[in-house]
């Protein structure tokens, strides 16, 4: 069985563009994947450090929700993540398990949807550009009613098409 998944990514130290970049081509190896275009956005927290740069990715994947997050887990390590204690400390990769077909969970260390997802431009830019349409399942309303009655005051500027190779597999939204 497949279950439809939504990905936040973020990174804002080293490469951020191909940090990101380089993450969605490992997502491709999880399953069949769609990409946001990507999203240059003001740091939550702490101003004093890079801007990020954000983009969501969709898959259609087998794994359980606890497996696909040890999943991202794994690859944030794997692509140079270092674990901070600090919240919205400057990373060299950060995955966000944002959506899980219609699931609401909230367990220690998992909760879907992702929190925040209904407060955060950087998220509901890319989700919006990917599907408009998408519920978010606490309320019904589609990510595009949340992104415009949002009040985020973070600035988010949807970055210069980048031409992806064919290998990577990953289709394009225009």
């Amino acid at each position: 069985m497949t279950h439809r998944v939504y990905i936040g990514l973020g990174a804002n130290l080293g490469d951020p563009i191909a940090q990101v970049e380089r993450a969605l081509c490992e997502l491709r190896c999880l399953g069949s994947l769609r990409a946001s275009s990507l999203y240059r956005t003001e740091p939550l927290g702490d101003a004093d450090q890079p801007w990020y740069v954000n983009a969501v990715a969709e898959l259609d994947v087998s794994l359980e929700p606890e497996w696909l997050l040890r999943e991202l887990k794994a690859l944030e390590q794997k692509l140079g993540r270092e674990p901070t204690p600090e919240r919205w400390a400057p990373r060299a990769l950060d995955l966000d398990l944002l959506f899980y077909d219609d699931v609401i969970l909230d367990l220690p260390g998992l909760c879907l949807p992702h929190a925040g997802v209904e407060s955060r431009r950087f998220v509901l830019e890319p989700l919006v550009e990917l599907r408009p349409g998408l519920r978010y399942p606490p309320t019904g309303q589609t990510v595009e009613e949340l992104l415009k009655k949002l009040d985020d005051p973070l600035r988010v500027e949807k970055l210069p098409h980048i031409d992806r190779p064919p290998e990577a597999g990953l289709l394009e939204v225009q």
